[in-house]
């Protein structure tokens, strides 16, 4: 497989990475990035980022690729995802795909003139063993009908000082932080329930990383490494809690789906024992399980005995818990030999627009209904007159 990337930054280079060890013959022909942050990680890993292109034009003209790898940011994503399918190429496209409801409207519109197939999406967590184990759960009837799930993503100190200084600060540049971050879990719990989000209502704001509770003297020394351990490229800042960011640092949300099951869900950027944890209920059983802390149990409803009780040893260094390099071999199984993906195109724009609307209603303050939205966005797929 031959592929070019427009974005080569911190996040590509790792998937490439794992592209390489899914597909022996994966090659980069090219790159389109004026600062290619990831181009040192890359080398690092032992693969050629081959030719090195100032423009994507130049990059999609110079040709020899089966695969357009598009890692720019989230605003660029609609544009490069646009030229790559007119080029004639399959694209592979980093989430959250695009950041409002107008981009989301225009690529529905593209996926009607070319078709689902030829749009890839990285939700790499519908390939962790964990939502696997989930879904076989579910698939033995032993959760029953879903009826309500509490979840939530906590990420620490450092990966939150980490969205303070990069890009992704600026909603311009990421959309909103629910949909930059949250859009995994939102699709998770939306391809889970098997059905769309129909009203949604959510509260939040920023109240850690505030100039209040910048650290000083001997206390900042101590943490200030803490604070920049991940490291950020293009349009980065030193500044954690005097940058100029206009994304939240703590969301709730709470959804209601055309089934009439119904989420909880809690994002915070400044949790030191941090979690990745989902409670789902259902009729017949209830499971649990944590991303981060690595278990996964079942209960039934009746009994109450634990029908499964499970660890995921090495699960929490591993890239994505462990799907990073399930989420890769199945792309390149998928291109190669014509598996079917774990995810879609289709179901990465879904729980995408449900994550745009809840930060709409956080920022509106009202209890919003979807429902507009989502037959606008049938009609530009093609399934509505």
């Amino acid at each position: 497989m031959k592929a070019g990337i427009v974005g080569l930054g911190f996040r590509m280079a790792h998937v490439a990475k794992e592209f390489k060890q899914a597909d022996a013959d994966f090659t980069i022909v090219g790159y389109a990035d004026p600062a290619p942050a990831g181009l040192e990680t890359l080398t690092e890993f032992g693969i050629g980022a081959g030719t090195a292109y100032e423009r994507l034009d130049d990059l999609l003209a110079g040709g020899g690729m089966d695969l357009l790898m598009v890692g720019s940011p989230n605003y660029l994503h609609l544009e490069h995802i646009r030229a790559g399918l007119a080029a004639g190429l399959t694209v592979f496209t980093e989430k959250p795909v695009v950041i409002d409801e107008e981009q989301t409207m225009a690529l529905a519109e593209l996926v009607r003139q070319y078709g689902s197939d030829r749009i890839i999406v990285g939700l790499v967590l519908r390939y962790s063993p964990l939502y696997v184990d989930l879904l076989q759960a579910q698939a033995q009837h032993q959760l029953g009908e879903i009826t309500s799930i509490e979840a939530c993503e906590h990420i620490p100190p450092w990966h939150g000082a980490f969205f303070m200084r990069d890009w992704r600060r600026y909603e311009r540049f990421a959309g909103a932080y629910i949909l930059e971050k949250c859009c995994h879990d939102l699709d998770l719990y939306q391809g889970l329930v098997g059905a769309r989000a129909v009203r949604v209502a959510s509260f939040g704001g920023r109240k850690s990383f505030t100039a209040g509770h910048e650290p000083h003297g001997l206390e900042f020394n101590a943490e200030a490494e803490v604070y920049h351990r991940k490291p950020s490229g293009w349009h980065s800042t030193d500044k954690v809690f005097t940058s100029d960011a206009d994304i939240v640092d703590y969301q709730t949300a709470i959804v209601e789906y055309a089934t009439g099951a119904t989420l909880s869900f809690h994002a915070n950027l400044n949790v030191p024992d941090h979690f990745r944890r989902f409670c789902v209920i259902g009729s017949d059983g209830m499971a649990e399980g944590d991303f981060v802390r690595n278990f996964f149990r079942v209960h039934d409803a009746r009994s109450g005995a634990a029908l499964t009780d499970k660890s995921y040893e090495g699960h929490g260094d591993a890239g994505h818990y462990g799907a990073d390099t399930h989420m890769a071999q199945g792309v390149v199984d998928h291109l190669l030999h014509g598996v079917p993906l774990k995810v879609s195109i289709i179901d990465a724009l879904e729980a995408g627009l449900t994550a745009i609307k809840i930060d709409e209603a956080r920022k509106k303050g009202c209890l919003l209904d979807l429902t507009a939205s989502w037959q606008r966005f049938d009609r530009q797929l093609g399934r509505l007159a």
